[in-house]
């Protein structure tokens, strides 16, 4: 007979899903240098291909998010992305503008001094917007690099409500040309900006949705947090409150590291997902979160890197559906301190590898995505064809 706490894993991972994004499979460095790897993706076609591999071994992973600039040319129609895509037995994910790398941005888009500057962050936000509309996408995902780096730089109060502006003016885009889209916003304390950021804060981003407009939600990035910040706080404030729109997971040991998921602080991440499980217990209702993968994958292997973190991801969003939330009211009632943390803990160190292989067994999926990946040649396969491709492109690199 099926236990309780095996169906509630269950139908927590059929809700679970975790999009990949399109720079995951795209060569990346640091600021020093960019680092190769012969399989890693150059064509938006092998970025969707490496995007079907995960989800046909993981079931977890539907969608791939887009960075419009780095992955599209203007001659790519959004049909035929959506095409590509599902070609590859996937769909278009959350739309990421850049308003950070073109030379205009140096003092910032939205905030920037510059009213050219303003102008084009906005051209290219309306761009996004008809391709997210277009090509089946369900959310606008923004990120800026905005801020200063000297004090007296530029005038704060300024770019704060210039900002508000252009947010109110998106949202105004997104309700007459993509109504059924999310609007998340991303914040980060520091860098590129290294003086003040213009959204520095979960605090900030918050103020900033609701002056957009009712589809604008909080976006977390889990590296982009001072140490010590209890990220989980967060996360239980912002579902109160219904501002919790998504997150961006990836794993740090000091600033935006961009470490895989669990690689550094597993606990963590489990933290997180039990405030979202006791919200959807307490309130019978799945939290309409967008989860992603936000990662830089410079020394692992692309491919198996991003198959480890959903894999990962599951496991820990597993462990937080294991925990005993009627023993853990009664322990908090009493004041049990110890009790309460003796639950929490014994959920974490649960064994949930039967419960996953058993849900993977009900998809088809290989029981152990990551070890069925390392064993099948792929990336070797994947890697000689697309180094002669880059060769021929651009030259040895």
């Amino acid at each position: 007979m099926t236990s309780d706490i095996e169906t509630t894993v269950w139908r927590a991972l059929d809700g679970f899903v975790i999009e990949i994004p399109s720079w995951g499979f795209a060569d990346t460095g640091t600021r020093f240098g960019k680092f190769h790897q012969p399989a890693a993706a150059v064509t938006l076609e092998e970025k969707f291909h490496d995007a079907g591999v995960v989800h046909r071994l993981t079931a977890a992973s539907p969608t791939m998010a887009i960075h419009v600039q780095w992955d599209l040319s203007p001659q790519q129609r959004p049909q035929d992305i959506a095409a590509l895509a599902k070609s590859h037995g996937v769909g278009v994910g959350s739309i990421n503008p850049n308003v950070f790398q073109d030379p205009c941005y140096k003092f910032g888009s939205f905030c920037s001094p510059d009213a050219d500057a303003r102008r084009s962050a906005r051209e290219h936000l309306a761009e996004c917007i008809t391709l997210g509309a277009q090509c089946g996408s369900q959310c606008l995902s923004i990120w800026l690099g905005d801020g200063t780096n000297y004090p007296g730089q530029d005038h704060l109060r300024r770019r704060k409500r210039d900002l508000q502006a252009a947010l109110r003016d998106i949202h105004q885009q997104l309700d007459r040309e993509w109504p059924a889209a999310a609007l998340l916003v991303e914040y980060k304390p520091f860098e590129p900006a290294f003086y003040h950021t213009d959204i520095a804060d979960w605090g900030m981003s918050y103020v900033f949705c609701k002056a957009a407009g009712e589809k604008a939600r909080v976006l977390i990035d889990t590296g982009h947090h001072l140490p010590g910040c209890n990220i989980e706080h967060i996360v239980a404030f912002l579902l109160d409150e219904g501002m919790l729109g998504g997150f961006h997971f990836n794993d740090r040991k000091y600033a935006d590291d961009d470490l895989t998921i669990g690689s550094i602080d597993p606990y963590a991440v489990f933290r997180i997902f039990d405030q979202i499980a006791q919200f959807e217990f307490e309130t019978g209702a799945r939290a309409p979160i967008a989860y992603t993968i936000d990662q830089s994958h410079n020394l692992k292997p692309k491919l198996e890197a991003t198959v480890q973190t959903v894999c990962e991801a599951q496991k820990l969003f597993a462990k937080a559906h294991c925990v005993d939330r009627k023993a853990l009211a009664a322990a908090q009632a009493n004041t049990d301190v110890v009790g309460a943390e003796t639950v929490l803990r014994a959920a974490y160190e649960t064994d949930v590898t039967p419960l996953l292989h058993q849900w993977r067994r009900n998809r088809g999926v290989p029981l152990d995505p990551l070890a069925e990946l390392r064993s099948s040649g792929l990336i070797e396969r994947l890697g000689r064809p697309r180094e002669a491709a880059r060769e021929r492109r651009h030259g040895s690199p």
